[in-house]
């Protein structure tokens, strides 16, 4: 029964009406969610927030906003450098610039530092001690988007370029003798975080089709076949990006550049694999059917069912995200499992009807016939009839080396993966949002130069918000103890309430480090012992810390409790969706366990290409679960492709020579999904932001491992070793086919 509706679906999408009908249905309804439906790049919002009102410093920056209100401009660090020295003439056109700004602010300015009013002494007190740099803050308004930061900042410049002699926004920090001048601070990083996203978009759709295309040419050689894939994916693009603006619009979702920009790699990605496991099903039946649509229904028959269940794998473990507290996690779970269920479709629909229309024309030059075709085709050209000889491929080989070694193989492998795991352990990670930008951002070099002539600590400083009921004392004095502070501002009352006091304490290193991060815990024990002390209940209710260093702290400690629920929840579902599929426990375990080995793996090979490779000192926090998600779900694409073949042919012959035929079968389709899968992970290398860079590096490691590695070798291996006991609980007749095979 199922088998007949399988072939009354292909027959459908792929039959001579409708093949055409499903055709115009696509073109119809994607056209029409494009005319009516608003683009999701038109609904994207840089300014999302990623933790909700229970976290520490969120409530921290709350009451700041409501009892300091004095302090709520966001600022921008300008930060002004000459290396030979800043001059008297460049001090007085920064009064001037100062007096243009508190006369004529730009847009979104909140307030600024009246430098015009202050003898030029006293100006000179504010330059670093080498005399080489100066930072003047200017605040913007609290709500502002990047893009009105990004319109001050220009507008800024304008105003810059009226009053010095040549614009230092322009000039070179070493080796040059002109004055520059770079936006760090909230302010210039948030727009050079906006800028990086926003110019990744469309360069990466670029690259990842033009990836995709060559890949499909060198792989399959012909110019109709590399382009069906692309196509598909082209139509399932045009159908998502309409959909996520549509619900973003609706206030359902919301999402970012980065969801969008990772999300075009996944679905070009992902979806060319699911439409190569049609084709190369495809292209087998026509050397053995000559009818190509009975070729079309077989080898939908024989791939549906495993492309379905991958795409619902993906699709799963994606929604999965809706349980991370995370906000630019959990945003990933609907753009991403939407994009996989909807290339899944096409996949299924599309791709069939594509193949219905072209059939073996598909293939040109290279196409596939049965052996009576050919020798009808060589008779009439009036040739001699060819000679068929099965020649053995690298998958017949490989097949027959796992079935006759599969302990050793399954032991090197294992050993090999190992080893990489214990690099694994070795990886350092940091929450430090500078570190992902390139070193010549201006926000960075700006950075850059604080950290290296005044105190980095005044980037960023730490908000500490006491309840101190007008019993403690002394806190400041005890703030500025701590041997990691360098400087600890007055306290400011509350406008509210006089017994709440914020202290601005400046660290002495990067406020963005690690080692910042790992002192927000110091500091509140700190002042709650110091309350503790005075006599004061319930100390740890009276002490809120904000800034940027506390928001990193929480960061932290979120993701690590999302890790701890998202990886349990994928891989109980992964399990369940195996054992629903396969039917067996005994399979199910060993291939949870075999693609978690890949995922560690990929993250010790990963640190290795990335530290010892590239210099990179730590990888970025979310790295691990961003890649655990995609490695393991997308991973186990691979063997369920190739194990439901192992499957359906031990129904006809014995287990070993349906492992051989199934590696065999499905070697070549499966390293041509892997390859072009890694490498549209690997483009994300391309971009100028170290966070896709060490994603894609360490995502495309994955999926080469369970390519290259895991599928070939451990996964057939394994099936090899455990033998009939694979399929338990389920049976197989393995009687009746050896019997049918000796016959």
């Amino acid at each position: 029964m199922a088998g007949s509706r399988i072939e009354k679906l292909a027959q459908g999408f792929g039959g001579n009406k409708g093949k055409w009908i499903t055709l115009f249905v696509w073109i119809g309804v994607v056209a029409l969610m494009n005319v009516f439906l608003p683009q999701a790049s038109e609904q994207k919002n840089e300014t999302l927030g990623n933790f909700g009102t229970d976290k520490p410093s969120v409530q921290a920056e709350q009451i700041i906003e409501e009892q300091f209100p004095s302090g709520s401009g966001v600022p921008a660090l300008l930060t002004w450098y000459r290396e030979a020295g800043i001059t008297d003439e460049d001090l007085a056109n920064i009064q001037a610039l100062s007096k243009q700004l508190t006369e004529q602010p730009v847009d979104s300015q909140d307030s600024t530092v009246p430098f015009d009013k202050m003898p030029l002494p006293a100006l000179k007190q504010q330059v670093s001690e080498d005399g080489t740099t100066f930072v003047q803050p200017v605040l913007f308004q609290k709500g502002a988007s990047s893009k009105e930061f990004k319109t001050g900042l220009e507008q800024i410049e304008e105003k810059v370029n009226g009053i010095f002699p040549d614009n230092p926004f322009e000039a070179g920090i070493k080796g040059s003798d002109a004055l520059a001048v770079r936006a760090s601070g909230p302010v210039g990083i948030a727009v050079d975080a906006n800028g990086l996203f926003s110019n990744a978009d469309v360069s990466l759709l670029i690259a990842t089709v033009s990836l995709v295309l060559v890949f499909l040419l060198l792989i399959y050689r012909s110019p109709v076949l590399a382009l069906i894939p692309l196509i598909a994916v082209g139509f399932a693009y045009g159908a998502i990006t309409p959909l996520l603006g549509w619900m973003a619009q609706q206030g359902w979702i919301d999402y970012d550049s980065q969801a969008l920009s990772i999300m075009t790699v996944l679905l070009f990605g992902a979806g060319t694999d699911y439409c190569l496991f049609l084709i190369a099903r495809f292209r087998s039946e026509l050397k053995e059917v000559e009818n190509k649509l009975t070729a079309l229904k077989l080898a939908f028959s024989g791939s549906s069912g495993a492309i379905a269940m991958s795409g619902l794998t993906v699709v799963f473990s994606l929604l999965v995200l809706l349980l991370a507290q995370f906000g630019s996690i959990q945003r990933f779970a609907v753009p991403f499992s939407l994009a996989i269920l909807i290339m899944m479709i096409a996949s299924l629909t599309l791709v069939p009807a594509f193949l219905g229309i072209f059939g073996r024309v598909s293939f040109f030059p290279f196409v596939p016939r049965t052996e009576a075709m050919e020798i009808e085709r060589a008779r009439k050209k009036g040739k001699p009839a060819p000679v068929f000889k099965h020649k053995p491929t690298i998958g017949d080989r490989l097949g027959d080396r796992v079935v006759r070694k599969p302990w050793t193989i399954t032991i090197v492998t294992t050993i090999l993966m190992v080893i990489c795991v214990l690099f694994a352990t070795q990886i350092k990670y940091t929450f430090d949002t500078l570190s992902s930008f390139p070193a010549s951002s201006p926000s960075r070099e700006g950075f850059t130069l604080i950290a290296d002539h005044f105190n980095p600590g005044e980037l960023a400083p730490v908000q500490v918000v006491v309840q101190t009921e007008n019993k403690a004392s002394g806190l400041k004095e005890t703030l500025a103890s701590l041997d990691f502070v360098r400087n600890v501002a007055d306290p400011v009352k509350g406008t509210s309430d006089p017994g709440l006091l914020k202290f601005e304490v400046q660290l002495d290193h990067n406020p963005y480090s690690n080692e910042a991060v790992d002192r927000i815990p110091v500091i509140r024990s700190t002042v709650e012992e110091a309350l503790k002390v005075a006599s004061i209940s319930d100390a740890a209710d009276k002490v809120w810390i904000g800034g940027q260093t506390a928001d990193q702290f929480d960061t932290r400690q979120t993701t690590s409790d999302d890790a701890k629920i998202i990886i349990p929840v994928i891989v109980v579902l992964i399990a369940l969706l195996l054992l629903i599929y396969l039917r067996s426990l005994i399979a199910m375990l060993y291939l949870i366990a075999t693609v978690l080995l890949s995922y560690y793996s990929a993250l010790g090979l990963g640190w290795i290409v990335l530290h010892y490779g590239f210099g990179v000192e730590a990888i970025q926090g979310l790295i691990p679960l961003y890649s655990f998600v995609f490695i393991v779900a997308l991973g186990e694409d691979y063997n369920i492709f190739m194990i439901s073949s192992i499957w359906k042919k031990s129904r006809t012959m014995p287990l070993a020579l349906a492992v051989k035929d199934g590696v065999s079968h499905t070697s070549s389709v499966i390293t041509s999904a892997g390859l072009i899968l890694a490498g549209t992970f690997a483009v994300l290398a391309t971009l100028p932001i170290q966070v896709l860079v060490q994603f894609g590096t360490v995502t495309a490691i994955g999926v080469l491992l369970d390519t290259f590695v895991v599928r070939p070798f451990l996964v057939p291996a394994l099936t090899v070793i455990f033998g009939k006991w694979a399929f338990w609980p389920g049976k197989i007749k393995q009687e009746q086919a050896g019997s049918r095979s000796n016959a």
